[in-house]
């Protein structure tokens, strides 16, 4: 196993990986309804070029990269047609900024990812596995829980809108289960905003019980005929999607790339 030298640019600075799709939308629904004198709206390029400045300064000297989504549909939609189906669709003003931040991102210089059939987290997902692997220290930028599942001794989270930052003791304390647990989690959980199926009135306090006694979603499939009460009834109910719905949250870090960690300089 290769370790990262410090020969490259940055190499003695941890990576740092931005959700840039993350920031996206929080930035369009935090700011004011910002726009030129010609009515071409600008809130969404200045919240999210701020966090990126933000980061940038507070991390000096690291190397930055910045993922987004691709337009359409991706393996998950092939594997449950409902999958983030109840969304809206993103509003014209929200879609009009996206092409120039791409712009100013690269014009900073910044190497931008966007990979078609994966959603970010999946490349952001890939890249941090690489960079575990490389015993590369990580720092994910995101406000997405699901990232949570990323989380090893190398890679961290942190959230730039609320200045906190998660390893996997702060994931353990915030979730009540550890990072590797975290996909069984959201899968007994499921996402109302996604349209991923879960349990029936399971909330993190029972899911993270469940994980605690049962170890894993196999345990507490395996355990179900155990659990009493209406929850017990709404678990067996759910049992015949629970692999579909862990298959949904967990997200992929063997996408194929046309760059390593290495090169994001």
């Amino acid at each position: 196993m290769a370790k990262q030298g410090n020969d490259q640019p940055g190499g003695d600075k941890p990576l740092l990986l931005v959700d840039g799709s993350s920031y996206l939308f929080r930035a369009f629904h935090a700011l004011p309804d910002l726009q030129t004198s010609d009515g071409f709206h600008t809130g969404a390029v200045r919240g999210v070029i701020s966090m990126l400045r933000k980061l940038a300064k507070d991390y000096q000297g690291s190397p930055i990269a910045v993922v987004f989504d691709a337009k359409g549909k991706t393996f998950r939609n092939d594997l449950y047609a409902e999958y983030k189906a109840h969304r809206p669709p993103m509003p014209d003003e929200l879609r009009e900024q996206i092409q120039p931040i791409h712009d100013i991102i690269r014009a900073m210089g910044l190497p931008l990812l966007i990979v078609p059939d994966v959603e970010a987290d999946d490349v952001i997902g890939t890249l941090a596995a690489q960079a575990t692997e490389a015993q590369r220290d990580t720092v994910v930028s995101t406000g997405d829980k699901d990232m949570a599942q990323l989380v090893t001794d190398h890679v961290t989270l942190v959230n730039t809108m609320t200045d906190t930052r998660l390893d996997r003791a702060g994931v353990i304390d915030k979730f009540g289960v550890p990072p590797e647990r975290i996909v069984d989690y959201l899968a007994l959980m499921g996402d109302s905003v996604d349209n991923i199926p879960g349990v029936a009135k399971v909330g993190p306090k029972t899911a993270a019980k469940w994980l605690a006694q049962y170890d894993s979603l196999e345990g507490v499939i395996a355990a179900a005929d155990e659990i009493k009460g209406k929850v017990g009834d709404n678990l067996r109910d759910a049992l015949d999607q629970l692999p579909l719905s862990r298959q949904l949250t967990e997200i992929k870090c063997d996408v194929e790339l046309h760059v390593h960690v290495t090169d994001l300089v």
